[in-house]
């Protein structure tokens, strides 16, 4: 059964998130709408005093009955709180999560789009559910009311019913479009346990976020309070205002007072006076507490934030993406004393607060993590790979000296020097000379697995650690020291290359093949699942003066279906990365099949919420450094910590 709902809630559901949206007083669907296999679809208007038909009703939970819909959490959530009823994701498929395996678009016009398909989405929709599903603006010619009903515009509520569905017809044949590429089914029994996941949600601490948020406000006004002192301005924040007080000063800032200009601009300040107010303007640039608003706006009545991930959200890899308050790119916490912070942020001591840890948006930035903790009588259980990537590089290149490295003391990092540099491994401890060469191993480990040359050492050398003059040198020598990584490179571009060309299928080791079917490349990988890329067609590269791998797919950055010119090291970074996905994976299902209940998971990080007294961080690093049967010999090894909030240990 294809089912599509339009719904009303005053929350905002975009940032909200689907679980918090369903909890306002005011939620209820408004319409329907349904077909069952190739039927004709019915909307059922459940404004007008219509109910579903009892075959509809029980079919919603029949588990023998699977129901589809595009972005199909929102339709279970939904009808779970309306009918006051479980909706097990068991028995639902979801068409989007399907199109992302793809690596089509996620939504609905633009997946429609790509296929060209005869079924468009309605362009009204956005403005339909602009007038009857979120508040409006109370005006007079509107009576002053808060929302819209049908008899308000009765012409616009029939095209609204027409939009409903007509978002079935283009759902049901998209699914039908991508059914000759089916998913796994254990990849819909892992999605099964993603939705499991994200309507547990997390417990987040009310108490410690409103502080938080606090701090940061009784801040930034002391800030601009002395802005103003100085320079006499009504809004110092004004970049306007404060660039004419500048150059008044005689500080002229023709580029604007972006922070990477600071540093020019505060070594050209005449008088102290300028200087801090340069310095001044700085520091209300950190003031920063995004993640404290998400946290605010998705909690829900029982404290927990739910949906916070999206399943296959990477689309190139399939693995996971963060949404609403971004767990996947949480500030990372090195301050000493971390519960004392906490603790003192949480009492609204914030004079205190700075004084024993320092500026505000430092302090509150440190302590994002801890805001999420455990339920009463829990503890989490945090628990990750060891160097997953670097692992699965290995394995998958048969480069054995590290795959022996990471079966015997798994110091990848001065192993790789004591290789490159040819000093003994023993001697890069601290406290001794050779100890330097640590650094340069780090960075080249990080930045070279995927092709990378200096440019990629110096995004990874994100201390400076490493000489820049000494980048292309250390690129040749850890190339030199890992020859079958870098003949993975070629071989894997040749290929895919040779695939796409000759529209075959091209083997290379440890069940992964290169395969062209029916205008798509996919790159089967040992876990039985596929990377797609769409419309793949080789094109000379200028700049290698070769021919190349260009596919179409979604810029994660500009939002949009273009055009992707690929190459072997791209090519190695999306199998690494969506086999250690897989190594992720299975490590889930196994923990859920173990009753360890996974409230998140950041990368290669599981975050378990156990009950004092049950369980224990051994078993779940045991489980997770078990072996996997799809990757005979790859080392995995796991480490993890107990604590009473999250944190980066």
């Amino acid at each position: 059964m294809t089912i599509d709902i339009e719904t009303y809630s005053s929350v905002d559901l975009k940032t909200a998130g689907v679980h918090r949206y369903v909890e306002a007083s005011d939620f209820e669907i408004l319409l329907f709408a349904y077909a069952w296999d190739d039927g004709p679809v019915t909307v059922v208007d459940l404004t007008d005093l219509e109910s579903l038909p009892d075959d509809v009703y029980d079919a919603l939970t029949a588990p023998d009955i699977i129901k589809t819909a595009f972005n199909a959490a929102f339709e279970r959530v939904c009808l779970s709180k309306w009918f006051h009823m479980p909706m097990p994701a068991e028995q639902w498929r979801c068409t989007a999560v399907h199109a992302l395996t793809l690596g089509l678009p996620g939504y609905l016009e633009g997946v429609a789009e790509v296929l060209k398909l005869e079924a468009q989405k309605d362009a009204k929709g956005k403005a339909l559910i602009k007038y009857f599903s979120v508040p409006c603006k109370t005006t007079k010619t509107n009576g002053g009311r808060t929302r819209n009903y049908p008899h308000h515009a009765p012409d616009k509520w029939e095209d609204y019913k027409a939009y409903n569905r007509q978002d079935v017809v283009v759902e049901r044949e998209i699914r039908k479009k991508l059914e000759r590429f089916p998913v796994p089914t254990n990849e819909w029994r892992l999605w099964a346990l993603d939705q499991r996941i994200n309507d547990r949600g997390v417990r987040l601490d009310p108490v410690l976020v409103r502080q938080a948020i606090t701090c940061d406000e009784q801040y930034e006004a002391r800030l601009l309070q002395e802005a103003r002192d100085i320079t006499g301005l009504d809004n110092p924040n004004s970049l306007q205002q404060l660039k004419s007080w500048l150059a008044d000063r005689g500080l002229e800032t023709p580029d604007g007072l972006a922070k990477e200009h600071m540093p020019v601009l505060l070594d050209a300040a005449p008088d102290d006076e300028t200087r801090r107010v340069l310095e001044l303007r700085q520091e209300m640039a950190k003031t920063s507490v995004d993640k404290y608003n998400a946290m605010t706006r998705t909690i829900c009545a029982d404290d927990r934030a739910r949906g916070l991930l999206q399943f296959c959200g990477a689309n190139r890899t399939w693995r996971w993406a963060g949404r609403l308050i971004q767990v996947q790119n949480l500030p990372q916490n090195k301050i000493e004393g971390l519960a004392l912070a906490r603790e003192t942020l949480r009492s609204g001591d914030f004079e205190m607060l700075e004084l024993m840890f320092g500026a505000p948006p430092f302090v509150l930035s440190q302590l994002i993590r801890t805001a999420f903790i455990p339920s009463p009588g829990c503890r989490f259980i945090v628990s990750d790979f060891s160097a997953i990537e670097a692992r699965v590089i290995a394995w998958l290149a048969d480069e054995h000296w590290v795959l022996d490295v990471f079966r015997g003391h798994g110091k990848i990092y001065e192993a790789t020097a004591a290789n490159i540099f040819k000093v003994p491994f023993e001697t890069i401890v601290k406290g001794h000379e050779n100890y330097k060469y640590r650094a340069s191993g780090k960075v080249t480990v990080l930045a070279c697995g995927y092709q990378g040359g200096p440019n990629a050492m110096a995004a990874m050398d994100t201390k400076k650690e490493v000489d820049p003059d000494e980048y292309p040198k250390l690129v040749k020598q850890w190339r030199s020291a890992n020859p079958n990584i870098v003949k993975l490179w070629y071989a894997t571009e040749k290929a895919a290359v040779t695939a796409v060309r000759e529209k075959t299928t091209v083997k290379l080791k440890h069940g992964v093949q290169y395969r062209y079917e029916q205008g798509v490349l996919f790159a089967d990988l040992p876990s039985g699942r596929s990377l797609a890329y769409v419309n793949p067609r080789i094109k000379p590269d200028p700049k290698f003066d070769k021919d190349g791998l260009v596919f179409d797919g979604m810029d994660q950055v500009k939002k949009k279906w273009m055009s992707h010119r690929t190459y072997g090291g791209r090519l190695v970074e999306n199998l690494v990365q969506a086999i250690a996905r897989d190594c992720l994976a299975e490590s889930m299902m196994r923990l859920d099949k173990n009753y360890y209940d996974i409230v998140m998971h950041v990368h290669d990080e599981v975050v378990l919420e156990v009950p004092i007294g049950s369980g224990s961080l051994e078993r779940v690093t045991e489980i997770m450094g078990q072996l996997i049967y799809w990757a005979p010999g790859l080392p995995l090894q796991a480490a993890g910590f107990e604590c009473d909030f999250y944190q980066k240990d």
